[in-house]
């Protein structure tokens, strides 16, 4: 009796994030082995001596660059979670940013549509909120809810970088008479990629900072707004308060993200709506699905729309539907208020 053989288990699909997690892991290691050469050697001797600033301002930056490093490594982006089987890409959103119109686009393997600067990373498979670029020095991407994160990590980057480079230059000068030792090798050594590593690092932070003062993400790349006007700039100080100060609102963490949002005053149904700069044309959209938006006080991207991304997943708005668009927009007005924001937000929670 012929026997039967027993079927192969399917070859497993190598994991694509064991190299760059395990590059992060060795750029943590990296920063560590250097440290503590330089705090083994030349610094030590020069606390040794009785100048205790060195060791103490290195020793200061050293600590914000490992911790900036280890919380932006496992930070979160401003993840936008999978959505939920009611919608489609059929559907077409559009929400108004300063008088600029915006299509939300579909994404196809998150299920939702995303909202305006909302990118999907290749390399991390979700949607970002905010979407900078992807950092592969540390594994993860940099969005809305982690840009200040990635701002002190490359501030404090360029500090220790600049503080190691002089202490090194310090420690060769003074010891100019003393004989070549292990102590000057480790210096000469530490000092190398810090010199390397101070001049990229100066320039990327100069770039960022430009960018947030003109309110650019890296990813739109040499993207330019129609006539040169950029819906989400505020202007220099707004900016910088929006990117470094501002609440960041809490995570979301609904289950379907549903996002439709516009700078204005009253709900518009779509088939209503027109150019801001011509009221009489009609819009292009308009043989496209009824579709509903709400207005918001800040621009995308601001993390203050989970409270309505709640709202949609909550049975409150179906109710709402049921009793009329008047109703409904009657209700969603005092959205618009932060405390009720607030109250809804721990209404839903709780």
């Amino acid at each position: 009796m012929p026997t039967l053989k027993k079927p192969r288990p399917p070859p497993q699909a190598p994991l694509p994030w064991i190299l760059p997690s395990l590059f992060a892991a060795f750029n943590v290691v990296l920063l560590v082995f250097f440290g503590g050469l330089f705090f083994a050697f030349p610094c030590r001797w020069l606390a040794q001596s009785g100048e205790w600033a060195f060791p103490v301002i290195t020793g200061l930056l050293f600590v914000l660059t490992f911790c900036s490093l280890i919380s932006l490594n496992f930070s979160d982006p401003g993840i936008l979670h999978r959505g939920s089987d009611d919608q489609g890409p059929m559907m077409v959103h559009v929400v108004w940013v300063n008088h600029r119109a915006f299509r939300l686009q579909w994404c196809q393997k998150c299920g939702f549509h995303r909202p305006p600067r909302t990118y999907h990373c290749p390399w991390c498979n979700v949607c970002v909120e905010d979407f900078d670029h992807h950092c592969k020095w540390v594994n993860n991407c940099v969005g809305h809810r982690n840009f200040r994160l990635f701002m002190l990590l490359v501030l404090s980057l360029c500090l220790f970088s600049g503080a190691v480079l002089v202490t090194c230059l310090v420690y060769l000068v003074r010891t100019t008479h003393m004989p070549f030792s292990i102590d000057k090798a480790v210096a000469i050594v530490v000092a190398v990629p810090a010199t390397g590593l101070l001049v990229p690092l100066s320039l990327l932070l100069l770039i960022q900072a430009l960018s947030v003062s003109a309110a650019e993400r890296s990813y739109e790349g040499k993207f330019r707004y129609l006539q040169g006007y950029n819906p989400f700039d505020q202007g220099c100080a707004r900016n910088w308060y929006l990117t470094i100060c501002a609440p960041l609102g809490p995570k979301y963490m609904a289950k379907a993200v549903w996002l439709q949002r516009v700078v204005g005053h009253d709900w518009v149904p779509l088939q209503n709506l027109h150019s801001p700069t011509c009221p009489s044309a009609p819009s292009p959209l308009a043989s496209q699905p009824l579709s509903l938006y709400t207005p918001g006080r800040g621009l995308p991207g601001s993390g203050e729309a989970s409270a309505l991304q709640e709202l949609h997943a909550s049975p409150v708005l179906p109710l709402l539907q049921e009793r009329g668009p008047q109703t409904a927009s009657a209700f969603l007005s005092h959205l618009h208020t932060w405390p009720f924001q607030e109250h809804l937000h721990q209404s839903l929670t709780s």
